[in-house]
């Protein structure tokens, strides 16, 4: 215990070993879907499905270990997504690179992030972000994730008014909405470990009704077994993916075009989760700003370059450590902990595969409920704080992006105080990134 308190400083982060254990356990629950979906969206890019498993869990690994050792915070890594979709849909099939030459474009990105990192361009940019805009940020967070959770449930889907209510006599519907309330009640009883209770009895209960014949199994509308043909077995190969990067295209303006994207899109996407987890820590000093940035933002651009060479597409913080922080996660311990269950999972994937969505979501619609809280402290009252902070949160939901929020935040926050005349209050970086900002939806 001594050794982890000199590691961690548990006792200046009011924490303890238990609580920390408990709280990497919930983020790695809530986000071990990665480790299937990961990989079922890169295989359609050519890659062999069961090297990018390994690939994924060793490189979110990596990125989670370099994230307690470099900043000792209790966020959680992984190949993002949208950053994979982005590689396989866009990259590959519609510009038709290969998945080679997509992976040489994520590790030069890897590389320009770790030279940005070490010159604090990265931090000059976080901390340029205004506060009223970073507390809008975790609240955005907040319903962006919820929506995600009632997205995998089945209980909001697609519709002819783009979203619509799901079937909520389906049983996967409905065991969500049992486990939503399960984990709301263990939240009000202050029940340790709430979300991670909730999502394990929310799968049991997905067992029972299995084996009682009410849940039954149809891949076909996306009903998986609940129940594992298997406890252990050795992890897939790591060769048909590993060093496969072709450097060939690398002196192109396409090849560019690609890792200007792959930057763009993480950069932000990045700074946004540490921004929203940041505020809902409690980590940002009376500035907004987070101490050790820098130590985070390396550990980002260390993972994805590793993660290249792996064979796996870009690395970055994850949203849902929120949930992890929910439970009362504060130090790297809370990182280290999701880590190694990452690569325990190599040999436990015939469980892991069978976890279902609608047993996560719970977590995912609670922890939207916490990060919700921040509203409360937004300034509304002046609107050329107030507008930016709305776009903010609005915009991460309709847009389904957490850096797209950020962009108009940003972009309207600039205009308003540049054309209400009150420019004096703009920081020259924050004014920089409103330009490339605006750049970007223009061109892009």
């Amino acid at each position: 215990m001594d050794f982890l308190e000199k590691c961690f400083h548990l006792k200046e982060h009011n924490t303890t070993v238990k609580t920390e254990i408990m709280a990497g356990l919930t983020t790695f629950m809530t986000m071990a879907y990665i480790l299937i979906v990961n990989p079922s969206i890169l295989s359609q890019s050519g890659m062999d499905a069961g090297g990018v498993l390994t690939a994924t869990a060793l490189a979110a690994a990596i990125g989670t270990f370099c994230m307690a050792a470099f900043a000792n915070y209790p966020f959680v890594l992984a190949p993002g997504m949208g950053l994979n979709a982005y590689f396989t849909y866009t990259v590959v099939l519609q510009y038709g690179n290969s998945w080679q030459t997509a992976l040489a474009a994520v590790f030069v990105e890897g590389i320009i992030f770790i030279l940005l990192s070490c010159i604090s361009v990265r931090e000059m940019i976080f901390n340029a972000i205004p506060k009223n805009l970073k507390g809008a940020t975790s609240v955005g967070i907040g319903l962006f994730i919820a929506f995600i959770g009632l997205q995998n449930a089945g209980i909001i889907v697609s519709s002819a008014t783009l979203v619509g209510l799901g079937e909520i006599r389906s049983v996967p519907v409905a065991l969500a909405l049992i486990g939503t309330i399960l984990t709301m009640i263990f939240v009000i009883r202050k029940v340790k470990g709430a979300l991670l209770w909730g999502i394990l009895l929310t799968y049991v209960l997905g067992i029972l009704c299995e084996l009682t014949g009410l849940y039954v199994v149809n891949p076909e509308i996306g009903q998986y077994s609940l129940i594992p043909a298997g406890i252990i077995s050795a992890p897939p190969s790591l060769a048909p993916v590993f060093g496969k990067m072709d450097f060939s295209y690398i002196l192109s303006l396409d090849f560019v075009v690609v890792v200007f994207a792959f930057l763009f899109v993480d950069l932000f996407d990045t700074l946004g989760t540490l921004v929203g987890v940041s505020t809902k820590a409690g980590f940002l000093d009376k500035n907004g700003q987070l101490p050790k940035v820098k130590g985070a933002l390396l550990a980002d651009a260390v993972a994805t370059t590793g993660g290249a060479v792996l064979g796996t597409s870009t690395v970055t913080t994850f949203v849902e450590s929120a949930s992890g922080v929910a439970e009362g996660g504060r130090t790297g311990l809370t990182a280290i902990t999701s880590g190694i269950l990452f690569l325990v999972a190599l040999i436990f994937t015939p469980i892991i595969s069978v976890i279902p969505s609608f047993a996560t979501a719970p977590a995912l619609i609670v922890v939207g409920l916490f990060m919700l809280e921040n509203v409360t402290q937004l300034d509304f009252s002046d609107y050329t704080e107030g507008f930016p902070a709305f776009m903010t949160i609005l915009m991460m939901v309709v847009a389904y992006s957490i850096s797209e929020g950020l962009i108009f935040g940003v972009i309207s926050y600039v205009f308003l105080k540049l054309f209400s005349g009150r420019g004096k209050e703009l920081n020259p970086v924050i004014v920089i990134v409103a330009l490339l900002f605006l750049f970007k939806l223009i061109f892009a």
